[in-house]
């Protein structure tokens, strides 16, 4: 204790010596750490521009620079994507209430097809008889799958979306509509009514796909076609099959007779048979020689048959009969999912 007293400043200062290399120990270890990290992450850095350097097309070099015209590339399109949202307007569900409940659905989907015929009927289109526009299965119950029913009302304004461009188009007939099945009531209906191609989704939307089958002429198909194009609303029509309809039914009772030309008889005369005294009285001879003194008869007039001229047709010419057709689309409604935040 004593050498302690006597070089107590040199005690002290090798202590603080002491701590003081401790401290610098740690403070190595502890950089010597955080350049093994720092290294790593260069290698990894290295690797990955490596790896970009051999990729084609090239990340670039010098004043192209790939990398940021990407990115500006892809902020374009986020923009154009943005701005085409106006033209894929969302299609009003059948009823539009937050909370469906069975009541609201049923009587829904009771005045939604009973507006369909209604508008059907305004335009002469046909329809099978009591069509339910692929809700047969629904339309006659009172309680519904409720895991499903919000499905169901998106289902039904676009089925009424769709028949809506087919009535103003004035078709001449609906033969049928078919759907996807989305809910566990659909089981029990006809199996005509439902398609087997379900709905996708990708990154921008969900696509429904709808079958049409209809007859119409060439004018009623340019009005559907043209219709679906300037809708509001997305629709994609995948696919159209145009084939000559069922022919019409003409009545025989009224139709036009065809003209029958007339035959008009030839008149061949009868040859002079020479008498002893003569045809005629004595004019000719018993050999048929002309006598002189008598008048020479006048000659016999050979009648000509001329053909008969076809009536001249009245009216306008038929120049293009048009026949009807049988048309089946595909369509896809296409639902664009709510924007990335």
């Amino acid at each position: 204790m004593d050498w302690i007293k006597r070089n107590l400043y040199f005690v002290i200062g090798t202590a603080v010596a002491v701590i003081l290399l401790g401290l610098a120990g740690f403070y190595l270890y502890s950089k010597w750490d955080l350049n093994n990290k720092n290294l790593d992450q260069l290698n990894e850095a290295y690797e990955k521009l490596k790896n970009l350097a051999q990729q084609n097309p090239h990340p670039g070099s010098g004043n192209v620079n790939n990398i940021e015209t990407a990115k500006e590339q892809q902020k374009e399109l986020k923009g154009f994507i943005q701005k085409t949202r106006t033209y894929f307007q969302k299609i009003p569900a059948i009823p539009d209430v937050p909370k469906i409940k069975d009541q609201d659905f049923s009587e829904a989907l009771s005045r939604s097809i009973s507006q369909l015929r209604q508008a059907a009927t305004n335009a002469s289109v046909g329809l099978p008889p009591d069509y339910g526009f692929s809700f047969d299965a629904e339309r006659r119950k009172v309680v519904f799958d409720q895991t499903t029913l919000p499905l169901m009302a998106i289902q039904l304004g676009e089925v009424k979306a769709i028949c809506d461009v087919l009535i103003r188009a004035k078709i001449n007939a609906l033969d049928s509509l078919r759907r996807e099945r989305v809910s566990t009531d659909d089981a029990a209906g006809n199996q005509t009514d439902y398609l087997t191609v379900p709905s996708l989704t990708n990154e921008l939307a969900v696509l429904s796909p709808y079958e049409v089958s209809f007859k119409c002429f060439s004018p009623e198909l340019a009005g559907v076609l043209g219709g679906f194009a300037s809708s509001p609303y997305g629709f994609l029509i995948k696919n159209i099959a145009v084939e000559p309809g069922a022919p019409l039914v003409t009545d025989t009772t009224t139709a036009t007779p065809v003209p029958v030309a007339p035959v008009m008889p030839v008149y061949t005369p009868q040859p002079v048979v020479p008498n002893r005294y003569g045809a005629d009285g004595g004019r000719y001879g018993g050999d048929g020689e002309y006598r002189p003194g008598y008048p020479r008869p006048a000659p016999v007039q050979q009648p000509i048959a001329v053909a008969p001229v076809a009536p001249r047709p009245t009216g306008l010419q038929t120049v293009l009969d048009e026949k009807q057709l049988k048309v089946t689309l595909l369509v896809e409604v296409v639902k664009l999912l709510p924007p990335a935040k």
